[in-house]
């Protein structure tokens, strides 16, 4: 059995989608990220860096945090979502670091200065929308030429998807990257991905909260 400790975030949504997709049972502890749950001592001994995504694998007797350490974590585990040959695993994982020192960052640090960030500071408003867009550009350059990131279907495409899905919260238009759109679309349509971005329900919303409790099993 897997402890999955997360947030309805693109990182939570990268573990969440990654566990339907495999099918793997897991029991879900949603934590309160606006309340400072990461915070609390208890967390902090699981990750030190105080962030979601982690898992906690009873079986295994380990702990693992970061998402795009998680993911190969999980795709190691079970020989899927992953190319099991040399190059295609390089692949794939170079595509999963991409989004991790690229799309992640940068669009984290877009929507910062777009919505939360108290004082407006145009420069920085464009600087990392601009080059947000830049990497979408490379998505959709790459795309041109696979149907997925690493070839199939895997943990680089869950990655990517799951920070690009939200590009309209950052205001960065995909206008003319027709094939970043066919994949985004690909990608929303499979049922394991839908039933990953419910996960855990967004906090604030209280009643579905309660409904779903504080930890849900699933599988």
């Amino acid at each position: 059995m897997i402890d999955l400790y997360t947030a309805a975030t693109p990182n939570g949504w990268k573990a969440t989608i990654t566990l339907e997709e495999l099918g793997i049972p897991y029991t879900l502890h949603a934590v309160d990220l606006p309340a400072g749950e990461q915070h609390k001592p208890e967390f902090l001994a699981r990750n030190p860096n105080g962030r979601i995504p982690l898992i906690v694998d009873r079986e295994n007797d380990i702990t693992v945090f970061e998402s795009g350490a998680l993911m190969l974590y999980l795709a190691d585990k079970t020989g899927r979502l992953i190319p099991q040959d040399f190059a295609g695993r390089w692949c794939a994982i170079q595509w999963l670091m991409f989004q991790m020192g690229g799309i992640g960052p940068m669009q984290g640090q877009a929507v910062v200065f777009e919505r939360y960030f108290k004082t407006d500071v145009p420069a920085a408003r464009e600087r990392y929308k601009n080059e947000t867009r830049r990497l979408y550009e490379v998505l959709n350059t790459r795309l041109a030429e696979v149907e997925y990131l690493a070839g199939d279907y895997g943990i680089a495409d869950i990655a990517n998807w799951s920070w690009v899905k939200t590009h309209r919260w950052a205001r960065i238009p995909v206008d003319g990257l027709d094939h970043l759109q066919r994949w985004i679309d690909a990608i929303a349509a499979r049922p394991a991905v839908q039933r990953g971005i419910e996960l855990p329900p967004p906090a604030g919303n209280s009643d579905r909260q309660k409904a779903l409790g504080a930890s849900i099993t699933t599988t």
